[in-house]
C-alpha cells in the first residue's frame, strides 16, 4: 500500500518538474549562454525530458500494481482524492481574508511546521528523501506563492540548484573511487598496513584501521572502504579466531575516516552550499588531522581490548627486500593523494580538475595492475553514473527546500532561538553537536548536510566561527551517524560482510563511539586542530 502511495507522490513531483521545466523553456528560450551562445531554454529542456522519463517509468509501475491488486487500485484512487482535497481546501483558504491575515502574522511558525512535519511524514511513509525534500519545499512555498508561479519557480530552482561548475567534481570522484575499489588497490594497502601494526596486540584490527584510513582517503567513500577492506580482513580475522562482533565494529567505525581525510565529495558539497566561503582546498587540508583523530580513536579502543584479552602480536620477520617490495607495490596508489592534494594546494589545478586527474590516474593504475577489464569498466562507469545521478538529484531537490527555508526566514528564526538560549559560541556548538548526532542516527549524511548546513551556517558564522571549522564539525558528526542504526548504511555493509547481527555489534561499538566523541569535543573547542594546516599553506 505504501509503495503505491509513494509512486503517486513521485508522479506528482515528476509532473511538477515537467510543467516547471516547460515554463522555464518558454521564459528563457531567447536567452543565450555567454560563451557558447546556446539557448538557455534549450538547456533547461532537460527538466522536461527528465520529468517525462520519470513519469513514464512511474506510470508503468503504477499500472502494473493497480491491475494486479484491487487493494492497490483503491489505495491509488484514495491517495489521488486526498491530495486533490488537500489542494482544493488550501486554495480555498488562501482566498479567505481571515486566513490570509493569520498566515501573514504567523508565516515563520507555519512555514517551519509545514516544512518539517511534511518532510518527516514522508520519511515515515518511506518516500525517497529527495522527493520528500522537494514536495516539502513546494508545500512551504505554497503558503506564499500562487500555484502558477510555484510551478514555474520549481523548474527554475531545480535547474539552478545544479547550475554550478563545482558539481562536476562529484561524479568524477565517485568514478575514481569505484575504479580503485575494483582495481586491486585495497590488497596492496592492506599489505602495507600490516607492516605498521604487526607488533601491536590485535594487529589485524590495527591493520584494518590503517588500511581503511588509506583506502578511504583514496576512494572518499566509507561504504567502498568498509566493503573493500572488510572483505579482505574479515576472513583473515575469522581464521585467527578474532572476536567477530568487535572486528565488525572496528571495520565500520574506521571506514568513516575517509569522509574526513581528503579528497572527499562531502566537502565539495559543503563548500558549494556555503557559496565558496569555505574553499574546497582549505576543507581538504582541514580534514586530515580530524580524520586521523577519528582513526586513532578506534586504534586506542582496539589496543585496550586486545591487551585485555591477550591477543598475540605478529612476530613474522620481513627482510629489507620484502619490506621494500611491499612499500613499492603500495606507493603508486598512495601517490594519488600527493598528485591530487599537492596539485590543488600548489595551484596547478582546481579541485574540479583534480577529480578528472584522479579518474585518469586510478584508471591507468588499475590497467597496470591488470585488475580491470573492458566489461568491468563498463559496469563501473554505469554504476558511477547511477550513483552520481542519485546524489545530484538529491542536491537539486534539497536546493528547492533550502530556498523555501530562506524565503520563509526559517534559518533566521532558528538562529534567534539558539541565541536566546545562549550567546556563547561554545554552548551553541555543543547544542549543534547534540542535534547533529541525533540527526545522524535517523538520516544519511548527504541529505543531512544538504538540509542542516543552510539552517546552521548563518548561526555559526554570525558567532564568528570559521566556515572551514564548522564544515569539519558537521562532517565529523554526521560521519558517526552512518555507523549507527537504524540508518547506518556502513554498519549494515560491515555486518553483511562479516555475517554478524547488528545487535551483536552495538556493544563493542559503544566504547569506540565514546572515544570518538572525545575527539569531536577536542575538534569543536580547539579550532586550531582543524585550521592549522590550511593556515600554514595560506588558504585561510
Amino acid at each position: 500500500m505504501l509503495e503505491t502511495v509513494n509512486i503517486i507522490l513521485n508522479l506528482v513531483l515528476a509532473i511538477t518538474i515537467i510543467a516547471g521545466g516547460w515554463f522555464a523553456v518558454q521564459k528563457n528560450i531567447n536567452l543565450t549562454t555567454p560563451i557558447l551562445k546556446i539557448s538557455v531554454g534549450l538547456v533547461q529542456s532537460v527538466l522536461v525530458v527528465s520529468g517525462v522519463i520519470i513519469a513514464t517509468h512511474l506510470l508503468q509501475k503504477l499500472f502494473k500494481k493497480v491491475t494486479k491488486s484491487k487493494a492497490d487500485l483503491i489505495t491509488a484512487v484514495t491517495t489521488v482524492l486526498v491530495l486533490g482535497a488537500i489542494t482544493t481546501v488550501f486554495l480555498y483558504l488562501k482566498d479567505v481574508p481571515a486566513f490570509d491575515d493569520y498566515l501573514y502574522d504567523n508565516l515563520e511558525m507555519l512555514s517551519f511546521l509545514v516544512l518539517f512535519v511534511t518532510f518527516f511524514t514522508f520519511l515515515f511513509l518511506g518516500t525517497p528523501i529527495s522527493v520528500g525534500l522537494a514536495i516539502s519545499g513546494l508545500m512551504t512555498l505554497g503558503l506564499q506563492i500562487d500555484v502558477h508561479n510555484l510551478v514555474a519557480t520549481t523548474g527554475e530552482k531545480l535547474f539552478s540548484g545544479l547550475d554550478s561548475f563545482g558539481f562536476l567534481a562529484l561524479p568524477f570522484f565517485i568514478l575514481a573511487g569505484n575504479i580503485m575499489n575494483q582495481g586491486g588497490i585495497a590488497e596492496r594497502l592492506i599489505t602495507l598496513a600490516m607492516l605498521f601494526g604487526k607488533r601491536i596486540p590485535g594487529n589485524l584490527w590495527q591493520t584494518n584501521i590503517v588500511a581503511n584510513m588509506m583506502f578511504g582517503s583514496l576512494s572518499g567513500s566509507a561504504i567502498a572502504s568498509s566493503s573493500a577492506i572488510g572483505g579482505i580482513m574479515t576472513p583473515m580475522a575469522k581464521a585467527k579466531n578474532y572476536n567477530m562482533p568487535f572486528t565488525t565494529a572496528v571495520n565500520a567505525a574506521s571506514s568513516i575516516c575517509g569522509m574526513l581525510i581528503p579528497p572527499t565529495g562531502v566537502f565539495i558539497v559543503y563548500s558549494l552550499i556555503t557559496g565558496g566561503s569555505a574553499s574546497i582546498a582549505a576543507l581538504f587540508l582541514a580534514g586530515y588531522v580530524p580524520g586521523i583523530i577519528m582513526g586513532v580513536s578506534v586504534m586506542i579502543v582496539a589496543y585496550i581490548y586486545a591487551r585485555k584479552h591477550n591477543y598475540p602480536v605478529d612476530d613474522t620477520n620481513h627482510t629489507a627486500y620484502e619490506v621494500g617490495i611491499i612499500v613499492w607495490r603500495a606507493v603508486p596508489s598512495l601517490f594519488l593523494i600527493v598528485v591530487v592534494i599537492g596539485g590543488i594546494i600548489g595551484g596547478i589545478f582546481t579541485a574540479i580538475e583534480a577529480s578528472g586527474i584522479a579518474v585518469a590516474y586510478s584508471l591507468v593504475l588499475s590497467i597496470v595492475y591488470k585488475n580491470i577489464t573492458w566489461k568491468s569498466l563498463v559496469s563501473i562507469v554505469s554504476n558511477s553514473a547511477i550513483n552520481s545521478s542519485v546524489i545530484l538529484f538529491l542536491i537539486a531537490c534539497s536546493g528547492l527546500m533550502s530556498w523555501s527555508m530562506t524565503f520563509a526566514s526559517i534559518p533566521d528564526t532558528i538562529g534567534n532561538f539558539l541565541i536566546q538560549i545562549s550567546d556563547n559560541k561554545y554552548t551553541i556548538l555543543l547544542l549543534i553537536n547534540l542535534t547533529l548526532l541525533l540527526v545522524g542516527v535517523f538520516m544519511d549524511m548527504s541529505p543531512a548536510v544538504l538540509i542542516f548546513t543552510p539552517i546552521l551556517y548563518p548561526v555559526v558564522t554570525g558567532l564568528g566561527i570559521d566556515p572551514v571549522h564548522f564544515g569539519i564539525i558537521i562532517v565529523y558528526n554526521l560521519s558517526m551517524g552512518i555507523v549507527t542504526p537504524p540508518v547506518g548504511t556502513v554498519l549494515f555493509v560491515s555486518c553483511n560482510i562479516a555475517g554478524e547481527k547488528i545487535t551483536n555489534v552495538i556493544k563493542p561499538l559503544l566504547p569506540i563511539f565514546l572515544v570518538q566523541l572525545i575527539g569531536l569535543l577536542l575538534i569543536t573547542f580547539f579550532p586550531a586542530i582543524s585550521l592549522t594546516l590550511p593556515k600554514f599553506f595560506g588558504l585561510l
